[in-house]
């Protein structure tokens, strides 16, 4: 009786066997799903391998529609079906499938790049800035190339394609110049590692420590706290300093005494320097000297070296030497200059200056 009742070219009991072999299939797979992913799961945290983790999350990563699209396609295998229809089905069905299969690989990618990260974040920012960039461009390769595969499985004609593509990118590429010169500067800066992440650098007046090299700005946090936004274009074209890459700190500050200071003293005021400086372990003594009569004030030159580059190791040892230089001048009876005005008054005789003279009367 059933079996004569025709629904679109087949009989009842076909849909029927057609829609139970679908729902069957959709359980088994989605309860299959369920119970690998949660026994991988556990079976990933007892182990110091990650290859278990990137399956456990891949198999998470499965999408319920994908399985009820291959579920109904399961079904529809036994059922006769026109062939605009099927067609059309088996199109749906590859693109589907296509785009679970670049949802896995884009996350494995993903998975690897962040792995990376965190385990060289501190002992190399060089190499996860280029990764991070070097994972973006492999994910959207991957799906360039995936788009690719499912236009040609629809009977688009890629060759056509791309040749057109070619010469409307060229339109495309005046129009969105600005972001592609951002863009290609983000791969300059992986590439070249002028800075990487956590490097102290200086542009024009501005300055402060590598947060994120992205496609189209750099983050610098500054040192009074807020963040500063570069174009990568524009810091490239600009001049910029690393501070982070200095091995030696080289300094040089001025002294000045009076000149009343005696001339023995003047002799003995480069080995007091001297040996201010090379009271700290950190710091190479280069030189000091009497270099130039100034407008109030015996100038003294010293340079030396810190073999910190540390900013605030720098600031403690300059310290501790300007301590130590005004200890030893205070025993010495050498006094600091410091702007001064002497003003000569020239007497002239009672004729012009009598009503001023104390003596005129």
């Amino acid at each position: 009786m059933f079996s004569k009742i025709v629904i679109y070219q087949n009989s009842l009991p076909e849909w029927l066997i057609g829609i139970g072999i679908a729902v069957l299939v959709f359980l088994a797979v989605v309860a299959a799903k369920r119970i690998i992913h949660k026994k991988l799961a556990a079976f990933a945290a007892r182990t110091d391998t990650v290859w278990d983790d990137l399956l456990a999350e891949l198999i998470d990563r499965v999408n319920v529609i994908f399985i009820f699209i291959l579920a109904v396609y399961s079904g529809s295998l036994k059922i006769a079906l026109p062939d605009a229809t099927g067609i059309i089905f088996s199109h749906v069905v590859g693109l589907v499938t296509l785009l679970q299969v670049g949802v896995l690989i884009s996350h494995a990618v993903s998975f690897w790049v962040a792995r990376f990260r965190k385990r060289k974040i501190e002992s190399n920012a060089g190499a996860v800035t280029t990764l991070t960039s070097v994972g973006f461009v492999l994910r959207m390769m991957i799906w360039i190339i995936l788009l690719l595969i499912g236009l040609d499985n629809l009977g688009v004609n890629i060759t056509t394609l791309i040749a057109g593509l070619g010469i409307s990118g060229i339109a495309v590429a005046l129009a969105i110049q600005n972001i592609l010169g951002d863009l290609f500067a983000s791969f300059s800066i992986v590439l070249d590692k002028p800075f990487v992440i956590g490097d102290f650098i200086i542009i024009e007046e501005y300055m402060g420590t590598v947060e994120h090299v992205g496609l189209k700005t750099t983050r610098i946090r500054s040192l009074s706290g807020e963040q500063l936004i570069f174009s990568n274009t524009d810091l490239l074209q600009s001049r910029i300093r690393n501070y982070k890459r200095m091995v030696e700190r080289r300094v040089v500050f001025a002294i000045g005494v009076v000149y009343q200071t005696a001339y023995e003293q003047i002799r003995q005021i480069p080995e007091m320097i001297r040996q201010a400086v090379e009271a700290n372990a950190q710091v190479r003594f280069d030189r000091a000297h009497f270099k130039e009569y100034g407008d109030y004030a015996l100038n003294f030159e010293v340079v030396y070296w810190i073999r910190n580059p540390d900013y605030t190791v720098y600031m403690d040892i300059q310290q501790a030497i300007n301590l130590d230089i005004f200890r030893q001048f205070g025993e010495a009876g050498i006094e600091f200059a410091y702007p001064t005005r002497t003003i000569y008054v020239q007497s002239t005789g009672a004729g012009a200056d009598g009503g001023n003279d104390p003596a005129a009367g």
